[in-house]
């Protein structure tokens, strides 16, 4: 079981955390904050508290409640649609394992062939949402033939799809599968084909352009209105608030950037590697478990 990590370490931890992205635009704020107080040590009017009732409410509503619970609710959706592929090629795998009887070597390893194709449409998935091209990943769950084919099509989990909805009619053709379980076989591999769409439409639908420049220049316009606001009262410490405030504000706005697309390799992006991981070790123990099976009825059924 993976160690849980203290609250301070969290709390104090720099990788995978926003601040390097969002620590430069604070700081600069932070030093606006302090050209402003050095004005006003010279006496040059440049206290405006009036400023403090023209935009926060604006900002801090589109900020916290649009665009964190938009970008979270795309980050959710994603990590739904994975755990759905997760438990399809889980009982996906099962059923063909367990429901497709077998005569000769031959058709046995057809049949592995075909259940490995499932932990490698979940790379190809992984692989497409990223724009990479077919690498080594996918060489231990497909034939040449098929890896080599893969590298000239435009949509490969499709492609793979395609090979086991193939896999499975002809199944049927043979009576291995009757129309109840082929129903059921095609039924989930249609869930499969169903989480590419959804995964699609999020990474095909940025959220506005429109939204995310006026929400950048109010962000601006309230963190350079902040030291005009407080250098009456906070004098020599408006850059260090200023600073913190706007670190505060930035970092929620990078947090929402960051998980609006959750298939890419940000740290706080959905960890594919690890979840194909998982399914591939769940079809390799499940392989095995089939392979134990049909070598415990051949000895049973030997003279």
């Amino acid at each position: 079981m993976k160690k849980k990590d203290s609250w301070f370490n969290i709390a104090l931890r720099w990788k995978g955390s926003v601040v390097p992205e969002v620590l430069p635009r604070s700081l600069l704020c932070g030093l606006f904050g302090i050209v402003i107080y050095v004005l006003h040590l010279l006496h040059i009017r440049v206290s405006l508290p009036i400023l403090s009732s023209l935009i926060p409410n604006i900002v801090l509503g589109l900020l916290l409640v649009f665009r964190t619970n938009t970008a979270y609710e795309r980050f959710w959706e994603g990590r739904k649609a994975w755990g759905t592929l997760v438990n399809t090629v889980r009982n996906l795998s099962r059923q063909i394992l367990v429901s497709i009887s077998e005569q000769h070597p031959q058709e046995h390893y057809a049949k592995i062939a075909a259940v490995k194709l499932l932990p490698a449409f979940a790379i190809a998935l992984k692989l497409h949402l990223r724009s990479q091209s077919i690498n080594d990943e996918l060489a231990a769950n497909l034939s040449s033939e098929q890896f080599n084919r893969l590298k000239t099509m435009n949509h490969p989990p499709l492609e793979i799809a395609f090979w086991i909805n193939s896999y499975l009619q002809e199944q049927a053709h043979q009576n291995k599968l009757d129309l109840y379980q082929l129903s059921g076989m095609i039924q989930l591999l249609h869930q499969m084909v169903d989480v590419i769409g959804i995964c699609e439409r999020i990474l095909r639908t940025p959220i506005p352009l429109a939204y995310s420049i006026h929400l950048k220049q109010l962000l601006m316009i309230y963190s350079l209105s902040l030291p005009f606001q407080m250098v009456d009262q906070l004098e020599w410490m408006t850059g260090p608030i200023v600073a913190l405030i706007s670190f505060t504000l930035l970092g929620i706005e990078e947090i929402g950037i960051q998980i609006e697309d959750p298939f890419g390799h940000d740290p706080n992006d959905l960890p594919l590697d690890a979840i194909c991981n998982t399914m591939q070790r769940n079809i390799e123990d499940l392989i095995a478990i089939s392979f134990d099976a049909n070598h415990l009825v051949i000895e049973e059924n030997m003279p």
